[in-house]
């Protein structure tokens, strides 16, 4: 495995022997790595080789058969507030995960609100619901035309297409202000016609400096936007380095036979 990347600061996730497993499956086998703020760190492998399992176990939505996982130096998988961790890492999923019963603006501010109503009755602050509602509306719709979807508040999902749904997903996750974003396969789920208008959204987050691990299928978004790419296969990180080094100098026989078939 080949990392050059060198950093002073303690890393913003980490995790230390990673495993899962899900009966007599291993999918994941002893992963140790460092996540840093503001890298865009893109995770690339055969379909298998437990990539979306490694980033659900960051925040705990599988939790790890063994080892640990760090989140801002503390152990989240023994964390008290797990809760107060998961709402500064930005989660989007293949399938949008968007509630059909709620508009759009809706599903942008319901859980902006929740957490901001629970501080407040933590801290007995004074702030009204109405008051809380009403900036997290102006937030949400400050979110909503940035992405060209002002028009779209008061419609629901059902009406949207696959890469609308995709991009309210994502500033969903932007309304809970995270310190990372989290992507598993983003463009997956969608018509090929659509996948640029969210790849967009996302390398604009990336050059605003957002910290972001994606596991993704789209290579030229991961030679384009990542400062570092990991390449997993059968539950390890194989390899670990910038995008030159794993496009363009790939060492192990398995990344080389996986970019043979992928570019």
């Amino acid at each position: 495995m080949c990392n050059t990347l060198t950093h002073e600061k303690e890393p913003l996730i980490k995790t230390v022997d990673l495993c899962k497993s899900f009966g007599e499956s291993l999918v994941l086998d002893h992963i140790s790595a460092s996540i840093y703020e503001g890298e865009k760190v893109v995770i690339i492998g055969p379909s298998g080789s437990g990539k979306s399992t490694f980033l659900r176990c960051l925040n705990m939505l599988e939790t790890p058969t063994e080892g640990s996982v760090f989140f801002e130096g503390e152990e989240l998988t023994h964390a008290s507030n797990l809760d107060g961790h998961r709402k500064k890492m930005g989660m989007v999923f293949q399938h949008f995960n968007l509630f059909p019963h709620l508009t759009v603006l809706k599903n942008i501010t319901l859980a902006a609100v929740d957490a901001r109503l629970h501080a407040n009755r933590k801290q007995k602050a004074k702030l009204s619901k109405k008051q809380i509602v009403a900036e997290e509306n102006e937030k949400a719709m400050t979110l909503l035309r940035r992405i060209g979807l002002e028009n779209k508040a008061n419609a629901y999902p059902a009406t949207l297409s696959g890469g609308q749904k995709q991009r309210v997903a994502i500033v969903r996750s932007l309304a809970m202000d995270p310190k990372v974003m989290l992507f598993d396969e983003p463009t997956s789920a969608l018509d090929p016609e659509m996948v640029g208008e969210v790849l967009s959204l996302m390398k604009e987050l990336a050059d605003e400096g957002m910290t972001m691990i994606v596991v993704t299928h789209e290579m030229r978004f991961a030679r384009n936007v990542s400062t570092r790419v990991l390449f997993m296969n059968e539950g390890k990180i194989e390899e670990d380095g910038t995008p030159q080094q794993i496009f363009d100098a790939p060492q192990s026989p398995a990344l080389q036979s996986f970019l043979s078939k992928v570019l």
